[in-house]
């Protein structure tokens, strides 16, 4: 990334910008406010993206995106947080915390931060089952995360749900998807929603290379491209549908092109300032011309999921290369230390601090009850009727019908 900076009224030594970060209660909550307050957002940057953007029928946005020490921070804070987090869910889930299906993001934090600095809460998110950080993202805090991942009540659908279906329906992320690329046509249906309303809001439906050939996809595109909606259909091309490479499954994995009527754009996945300005742009597009597709250029260092060592249809270097030329996290530490933001010893007193954060969430998490019997019977049914599991009265449950 080559950075020039633009603007500054205020120096921009280090230990003017990070304060101690303190852990209370809503852990995530408290790393957020101390980081939003510490940081300098006098000074303006400009960074050039790692890549160009590559576009398909549409003139591709700025590499040099702006930018504040403030922001930066954050970015780094927030994937820093999203990482650990993930890694902890690995040691829970071997340890038999976490059971079932447990599908982790790390080495993608890059989108679900850089996805959030270009939009509002008021803008919809729906994604399938790779869900924690963007649950995260959306304002989810550990707590809620952690308990719903060990299915205690104090997660985030009150530990009915687990890994795979995290909800924030009032800051606009409307969930997790277990089926592949059932999200996609859920997502276009918000967005017709949004345009009905007419209130200037877009929806990102993410999706992975995996599902990228599901033919509902091209059907939902399809109506969402006739009635112009602010769709922005999102491609997290992590380059593996399970265990199989994107060669494998798709005659033509240039995802972006996919839509062929539909413009598109293929982004460094890797790099958080370029996922902004991608989505900035897409947005903008979107509320005056209809749908869009990103294909995220990204990568994820866990397997498909827990049950998967992620190393038998890969090689351990080509994980690692990974990390060593294009990790997210890396790439903003960079940034902040090499232009004199924040010093090595505050990055790592900030990691330190959430790491802390995280293994309290998990205690508060286990002392968690399980949810209730009765909630088997929960938001399945109409309220008053499905009560009973087994021997059902057929004829008097039709008699009470509507």
């Amino acid at each position: 990334m080559a950075v020039s900076r633009l603007a500054s009224s205020s120096s921009s030594s280090g230990s003017s910008l990070v304060k101690p970060i303190s852990a209370a209660l809503s852990f995530t909550s408290s790393l957020r406010r101390s980081l939003s307050s510490s940081a300098d957002d006098s000074t303006t940057l400009t960074i050039e993206t790692s890549l160009p953007f590559t576009s398909h029928n549409c003139d591709p946005p700025s590499r040099a995106v702006e930018t504040s020490p403030k922001e930066l921070m954050s970015f780094f804070r927030e994937m820093a947080l999203m990482r650990r987090m993930e890694i902890a869910a690995d040691s829970l889930y071997k340890a038999k915390l976490i059971r079932g299906f447990c599908h982790l993001y790390d080495g993608q934090e890059a989108v679900a931060v850089g996805m959030e600095a270009a939009i509002t809460k008021k803008d919809c998110i729906i994604t399938a089952y790779r869900d924690h950080c963007t649950f995260l993202g959306r304002g989810g805090t550990l707590l809620e995360v952690f308990a719903e991942l060990m299915g205690r009540q104090a997660g985030c659908s009150k530990g009915k749900g687990g890994s795979m279906h995290f909800y924030k329906k009032e800051n606009g992320f409307y969930g997790g998807h277990g089926i592949v690329g059932a999200q996609i046509p859920l997502g276009c249906g918000l967005a017709f929603a949004q345009k009905y309303s007419k209130d200037e809001t877009v929806t990102f439906a993410s999706y992975g290379d995996g599902a990228a050939n599901q033919g509902q996809l091209f059907e939902a595109l399809n109506m969402a491209a006739l009635w112009d909606l602010p769709a922005i259909l999102v491609c997290e091309n992590n380059h593996y549908g399970m265990g199989t490479a994107e060669w494998r499954a798709a005659k033509s994995p240039a995802y972006y092109k996919r839509g062929d009527y539909v413009p598109g754009l293929k982004v460094d996945g890797m790099d958080v300032l370029a996922v902004k300005q991608a989505c900035k742009f897409a947005k903008e597009y979107a509320l005056k011309n209809g749908p869009l597709i990103l294909e995220m250029d990204t990568y994820r260092y866990h397997g498909h999921s827990m049950s998967d060592p992620g190393s038998t249809y890969r090689t351990r270097d080509e994980i690692s290369g990974v990390r060593q030329e294009r990790d997210p996290v890396e790439r903003v530490r960079k940034l902040l230390t090499s232009h004199d933001i924040a010093s090595e010893k505050e990055l790592k007193d900030i990691e330190k601090e959430i790491r802390k954060a995280v293994d309290e969430a998990i205690a508060q998490a286990k002392e968690s009850p399980m949810p209730e019997p009765s909630e088997l019977f929960t938001n399945v049914y109409v309220k008053g009727y499905g009560v009973e599991s087994f021997g059902a009265d057929r004829k008097e449950v039709r008699a009470r019908l509507p």
